[in-house]
């Protein structure tokens, strides 16, 4: 095994951080990471090759690999405070600049997107055919679940189409771009009748997609537009078993763990898709009773 594999090994976002850690304050070799992550041997390996290739770790000491010493680069500390300080911008930063085939990824994505796997994986062997790195679909999914996990790219949980997060709220025109969702959603079902409700967890998707922000900042938005325009929108909830709980993709998150001894990362594949919560209430449907409707932007 060496540092030079052409392409990105399976390695979590969770595992980069905790051998980050694990080797802050002084170095550790193979043997000592296996026993203080509780992994196999090979897991060991890979991940401590992947975050040496990446520059948050760097050999020395030792004679050949089994015998090295691992400890933490002046970058690996820049990505561990980030980490601690749950500043994820400057993680995915970090990540994008220092790891060949994360910085490829978003890369070509912000060309194509939105673009589904399939299609943004023939661009990469297209683009780096040349290049000592090579890219497949498992590569695509360990890379693209960095990136949604920290934010600087999403998922349509519905298409699987990846897209960059550009962007941190609504823009001003957000009531006009969230009735063309509205009314190509409408289209797509086939249902010429106004007044229909209309699944909020896909107009949540489309409209992120079209606009590149977050998931948080569509739902403030549409919050806000239904309480200035009571009466012309009108949300409505959902019995248990509704389909429009349901996705085809998983919604990938991070959060700091509380941990005495190691810096961890708590992270979740949450298939069910949220509502629009409002006074503590989930609401899973939007109908449009009234198309003359304002939205004042926040300052």
């Amino acid at each position: 095994m060496t540092s030079e594999r052409p392409t990105v090994r399976p390695v979590t976002l969770g595992r980069l951080t905790e051998l980050t850690h694990l080797c802050e304050t002084a170095g550790k070799t193979t043997d000592e990471v296996e026993e203080a992550l509780d992994i196999t041997h090979r897991r060991a390996r890979e991940t401590i090759l992947e975050t040496t290739r990446i520059g948050l770790l760097e050999e020395y000491d030792g004679e050949g690999d089994e015998d090295a010493i691992y400890r933490t680069t002046p970058v690996g500390e820049e990505f561990l405070n980030a980490v601690r300080n749950e500043d994820w911008a400057k993680a995915d930063e970090i990540l994008a600049v220092r790891s060949p085939h994360y910085g490829a990824f978003t890369e070509s994505l912000s060309e194509l997107e939105p673009v589904g796997p399939d299609e943004l994986l023939e661009h990469l062997e297209e683009a780096h055919e040349f290049s000592p790195y090579s890219f497949n679909q498992t590569g695509i999914e360990v890379v693209g679940s960095w990136g949604e996990r920290l934010g600087g790219i999403q998922r349509n949980a519905f298409t699987g189409d990846y897209y960059t997060v550009d962007r941190e709220t609504v823009p001003p025109n957000f009531q006009y771009v969230l009735l063309e969702v509205y009314d190509d959603l409408e289209e797509t079902a086939g249902v010429d009748l106004r007044q229909r409700y209309l699944s909020i967890p896909r107009l949540r998707e489309r409209t992120c997609e079209r606009l590149g922000c977050p998931r948080e900042a569509f739902d403030r938005g549409l919050s806000k537009l239904c309480r200035e325009n009571v009466g012309k929108l009108e949300l409505s909830g959902a019995p248990l078993d509704t389909e429009a709980k349901d996705s085809a993709l998983g919604i990938k998150q991070i959060e700091l763990t509380d941990g005495e001894s190691l810096v961890s990362t708590s992270q979740s594949t949450q298939q069910v898709m949220a509502g629009l919560e409002q006074f503590d209430k989930q609401y899973y449907y939007l109908a449009v009773y009234d198309r003359d409707i304002t939205f004042t932007p926040d300052p």
